[in-house]
């Protein structure tokens, strides 16, 4: 069937709506970034650009690194962002935009993200790598969706048994990373885990600045959970949605992990720049090779 002029939404030139792409703008192999100022920041190292566009927060550079042809994409912050790049990514490869159809041949991204994040654990230090072999989705945007093929109910359940989880919230549902691009970005260099991903910021992250938060302990129980040596380790705003979406879609998706802060000390890096261009290049040369 075809899908909908109010479904799948595109500008005059045929551009997809909120990305402003066109099939042949991007590379199978993308890195997003959830700052639309650090595009130009992983882009300053290409050998040649090709082509550059931004609407709204979306910023997208495609290019060479060594030979690698890429895209790097904002995503800017948040589930619901993260709901609007897979999913119009997605049909910019596996839908044919003139005719509106599912094309016969699926087509696979390759999706890293490189982003900054706050250490649960102690033993995860500030200004260090961290990659993540699996996501823990708290903020309910997948639960939009079918999840139960690419969920892992044994580690939610005792999740929510530990936490002593509410059910006036969205039921906590794990992802894994692609093992494929795990193999190709983990080093002896990087750490390894689950990502939390929240919501929000302040509440949904434990943050207390006016408002009190439904259970003020979510933090301390959050920590002290593992499940078979999954443990959470750091706690964000997009992993979940990328590992979920990119699962259900059939994309490869790995999150690497600039640690800036560590929750459970209370530090903060002292150059944050530093580690996340330390992060760019680490990232740019493992997908070059």
């Amino acid at each position: 069937m075809n899908i909908q002029n109010s479904e799948l939404i595109l500008n005059e030139d045929g551009s997809i709506y909120h990305l402003n792409l066109r099939p042949e703008h991007i590379a199978t192999d993308i890195i997003f970034v959830g700052d639309q100022y650090r595009v130009d920041k992983v882009t300053k190292h290409f050998d040649h650009i090709e082509f550059s566009t931004q609407k709204r927060e979306f910023k997208t550079t495609t290019g060479t690194y060594k030979g690698k042809r890429l895209s790097v994409i904002s995503t800017g912050i948040g589930p619901d962002n993260i709901d609007i790049v897979l999913n119009e990514l997605d049909a910019l490869v596996n839908i044919d935009l003139e005719t509106r159809m599912v094309k016969p041949d699926h087509t696979v991204l390759n999706i890293t993200r490189i982003g900054t994040s706050g250490s649960l654990q102690e033993d995860i230090p500030i200004d260090s790598f961290l990659l993540s072999s699996h996501a823990l989705d708290l903020n309910g945007m997948l639960s939009a969706y079918i999840t139960d093929e690419i969920s892992h109910p044994a580690i939610e359940d005792a999740f929510v048994q530990h936490t002593n989880w509410s059910s006036k919230k969205a039921y906590p549902i794990v992802i894994a990373g692609s093992k494929e691009l795990e193999k190709k970005l983990y080093s002896e260099h990087t750490h390894k885990g689950m990502t939390v991903t929240a919501g929000g910021f302040y509440g949904p992250q434990g943050r207390v600045l006016r408002l009190p938060l439904q259970d003020p302990t979510i933090n301390k129980k959050i920590d002290s959970f593992s499940y078979e040596g999954i443990r959470p380790t750091n706690l964000e705003m997009e992993t979940s949605a990328i590992y979920g979406l990119a699962k259900l879609l059939e994309h490869n998706a790995c999150s690497m992990n600039a640690i800036l802060a560590n929750r459970a000390n209370g530090t903060f890096s002292q150059d944050p720049g530093k580690i996340v261009a330390d992060l760019i290049i680490y990232t740019l040369d493992k997908l070059a090779e």
